[in-house]
């Protein structure tokens, strides 16, 4: 089982390949973040840069789960998997407070900044998933897709107690679902908890058609996928034709494709897990040294993650040295969150040479490291 999720054995050759897809394509947006240049943006070049990222943070949660479920097949014990989901998830989340903050900031500021990023949402929802495990497969999907579909109902919990005691509850609840009472942990939350676990149990379901024999594993993957997609399309067209746009709006596609993320909406998540889906089958019958370069990279995706944010850092302050003639470490020390001046922000042509060069760098890293874990038997191996 790897950080992102549990790994069985025979392995399933499309996971790794769409995994390690939207491990590339996450570095865009992370390059993205050091160049300065805001998310979304009113030109086509910059709008699907960012959009095309989109798909990243669904396809780690619902493959976790995925991943999660052929793992605990191999084990046969529930037991077992609940307690590695439960270590696993702790890991991951002292991870992101420790070696993932510093890579990000190169600093230890901590009164400064602290972030609950994606790996932090992960970890914590592979702990809830853990108390789940021990249901049959298709209650724990049935769960996630409630979750997914129902998550508006998260809101109200806090706001049923006495006055007195929302306070108290209200700052621990925002990490679970915003429910619009001021957040007093000092800790920035990137990725709360709901819908997140929900796509991660989802996923844990979803397992249960990917042990099926091909073709109809590939059906049922063409089937949902392109069945969400289509969901998607219906009902975000419907919304955007009966919502007349403002003056000075963008352009259709883009207000159809902005959609929530933050916490992420069901459009969202139609929109991003329908084709990663629909890609499966696809992806099962790619051959050619790229999918058998993205296989590699999604075999490891813990290990490059964490090699690909420092990677990126250091990068951009090279560029900086180059382009500014100093170093100014303020820019990036509340990375992701950064503002660059106009003035000092990359362009695209930049953004794009910079990440091929850092994807080109931990490629053969990542090459070297599936070759360790192969032949491997240390139990920490399963841990990175």
């Amino acid at each position: 089982m790897n950080s992102l999720g549990s790994e069985p054995g025979p392995r399933i050759q499309s996971i790794d390949i769409v995994r390690g897809v939207v491990m590339v394509l996450m570095a865009i947006d992370h390059v993205r973040v050091y160049s300065g240049i805001p998310a979304g943006g009113s030109t086509g070049g910059i709008f699907f840069t960012r959009w095309i990222t989109h798909f990243c943070a669904p396809a780690f949660a619902l493959l976790a789960g995925t991943a999660a479920f052929l793992y605990g097949r191999k084990l046969g014990d529930a037991r077992a998997l609940a307690r590695y989901l439960l270590t696993r998830g702790l890991l991951l989340v002292l991870l992101e407070l420790t070696v993932i903050r510093f890579t990000w900031t190169f600093n230890f500021n901590y009164r400064q900044f602290t972030l609950a990023g994606v790996i932090w949402m992960l970890g914590w929802c592979m702990v809830l998933l853990a108390g789940l495990v021990r249901l049959p497969a298709r209650v724990v999907g049935g769960i996630g897709l409630g979750i997914i579909f129902f998550q508006q109902i998260f809101r109200y919990p806090p706001h049923l107690l006495p006055t007195q005691f929302q306070g108290t509850v209200g700052w621990i609840w925002e990490f679970i679902y915003p429910a619009g009472i001021e957040n007093h942990s000092g800790i920035s939350i990137l990725y709360v908890l709901v819908p997140w676990i929900g796509v991660m149990a989802t996923g844990y379901g979803f397992g249960m058609i990917l042990t099926r024999e091909p073709r109809e594993r590939r059906r049922l993957c063409l089937l949902i996928g392109g069945s969400a997609t289509l969901a998607f399309l219906i009902i975000g067209g419907f919304e955007v034709l009966l919502n007349p746009a403002p003056a000075n709006a963008p352009p259709m596609i883009f207000r159809l494709l902005n959609q929530q993320k933050y916490p992420a909406s069901q459009l969202y998540l139609l929109m991003t897990l329908g084709p990663t889906i629909a890609l499966l089958p696809l992806a099962e019958q790619a051959r050619g040294w790229l999918a058998g370069a993205l296989a590699t990279i999604g075999r490891v995706p813990m290990f490059y993650y964490l090699l690909h944010i420092p990677l990126i850092h250091l990068a951009a302050l090279f560029v900086m040295l180059l382009r500014e003639g100093h170093l100014d470490s303020g820019w990036y020390a509340t990375a992701p969150y950064t503002f660059l001046p106009p003035e000092h922000r990359w362009g695209l042509p930049l953004l794009y040479l910079v990440w091929a060069i850092v994807v080109a760098i931990l490629y053969p890293l990542c090459r070297w490291f599936a070759g360790v874990k192969a032949r491997g038997h240390e139990r920490w191996l399963s841990y990175i």
